[in-house]
């Protein structure tokens, strides 16, 4: 939801003018911003688009400014909201450097750290995926997927074994704060270790020692150093765009390098981090997946042979099933509130029903027998915890 500003409020009058002088001092020219227009943010962020009013020198028709102005730390990803703008700037920085083929969002004109102001190009009023994916039907879903994954491969070949650089530019950026250029997995780690007590307290479902000592071996892709490639780290319908060049991400607050199949997982899983819920079928998974391994084969070419890539994206399924039980089953009212006007947001026990139902089929199909009997027993005790008007619905739809 946008919002035209004819008589900007004090905060979004600070940020255009400290945008103007940022821009001044970043090309050493004056440039007049005007018509801010309120994009929402969120909640710790202004995100507004500006009109460019007057420029001496070849500047978009409109940019996009962002600031941030809440200190907290992120209950989410345990940094706070300071580490979390300077993981962006520097991104946004990383992905500057990148062909424009392979850049994976917009490009970042100006930032300053210390203001925590980044000024970025426009992509223009373009659509998410939540709502393309809402829109299309049939074989038109399946290709803008397919589009999907193979930006997100794209994305993922270009900047494997490029991580020394992205931490390169961390240290630059602020060395104040020793960070690292991987995704902090601690914060994954502890959900994961929850999930078990909650299913067993919210579910009646008891998690066997077999199944346990399962995902604590697949949890090892957390910290993996294969396959690394960077990430935004929360990929979500919503900060996803399709535009007439492709898909882009939105977002970098948690950018940085993991495991590319933790990326691929996600989607897979239907972006675990919300209660989003693509409804892929079958084959629109596996689909995604031939998209997404015919741009990463160049650099990793072993995840042709055998079973190696079925293996690990059976391990990214698993544990980001996990990771979203532990987010999503407990009564959390506000991160609700917060997801309800995502644009593909569901209950969040239907959206859990549905992604352990998947993990379901991909471990029956994998042979591992255990875990696929385990989830579906975690997958039936959500359906018993819906109305039955609700479970007739889903059924319709």
């Amino acid at each position: 939801m946008t919002a035209m500003m004819p008589d900007p409020p004090e905060p979004a009058r600070s940020v255009v003018a400290a945008a103007e002088q940022l821009l001044a001092k970043r090309y050493g020219v004056v440039v007049r911003l005007a018509d801010p227009e309120d994009l929402g943010g969120s909640g710790q962020a202004i995100v507004l688009r500006v009109r460019v009013a007057e420029s001496p020198i070849r500047l978009s028709r409109t940019l996009i400014i962002k600031q941030i102005h809440d200190r907290t730390r992120s209950p989410r990803n345990g940094q706070t909201h300071v580490e979390s703008f300077l993981r962006e700037a520097v991104s946004y920085q990383f992905a500057n450097s990148l062909d424009a083929r392979h850049r994976p969002g917009p490009e970042l004109l100006a930032h300053d750290l210390d203001q925590h102001l980044l000024i970025l190009s426009d992509l223009g009023d373009v659509p998410t995926l939540g709502a393309v994916v809402q829109e299309e039907q049939g074989a038109d879903t399946t290709n803008v997927l397919m589009g999907l994954a193979q930006s997100l491969g794209r994305m993922h070949a270009a900047t494997a074994g490029r991580s020394e650089d992205f931490g390169a530019l961390l240290r630059r950026a602020r060395s104040r704060f020793p960070m690292s250029p991987d995704l902090p997995p601690e914060p994954f780690l502890d959900a994961l270790r929850e999930a078990p007590r909650l299913l067993a307290d919210r579910l009646g479902v008891a998690t066997p020692a077999g199944i346990q000592q399962r995902v604590n071996g697949y949890a090892e892709l957390l910290t993996s150093t294969s396959y690394r490639a960077f990430s935004p780290g929360d990929l979500c319908p919503d900060n996803i765009v399709v535009s007439a060049s492709g898909i882009r991400f939105l977002d970098y607050e948690s950018g940085g390098f993991r495991d590319a199949t933790l990326d691929l997982g996600c989607l897979l899983v239907s972006f675990p981090q919300c209660s989003c819920d693509l409804g892929l079928a079958p084959e629109q998974a596996d689909a995604m997946v031939d998209a997404w391994l015919a741009e990463v084969e160049g650099v990793w070419p072993q995840l042709r042979e055998g079973d190696l890539l079925r293996d690990r994206l059976l391990a990214a399924r698993t544990v980001w099933v996990w990771l979203s039980t532990a987010w999503h089953l407990p009564d959390d009212y506000s991160r609700r509130a917060a997801e309800r006007e995502h644009s593909r947001a569901r209950p969040a026990a239907q959206a859990l029903e549905s992604r352990w139902a998947g993990l379901a089929l991909a471990a029956d199909t994998a042979g591992a027998e255990d875990l696929a009997q385990h989830a579906t027993e975690v997958m039936d005790a959500l359906s018993g915890q819906r109305s039955p008007f609700a479970r007739r619905s889903a059924r319709i739809r």
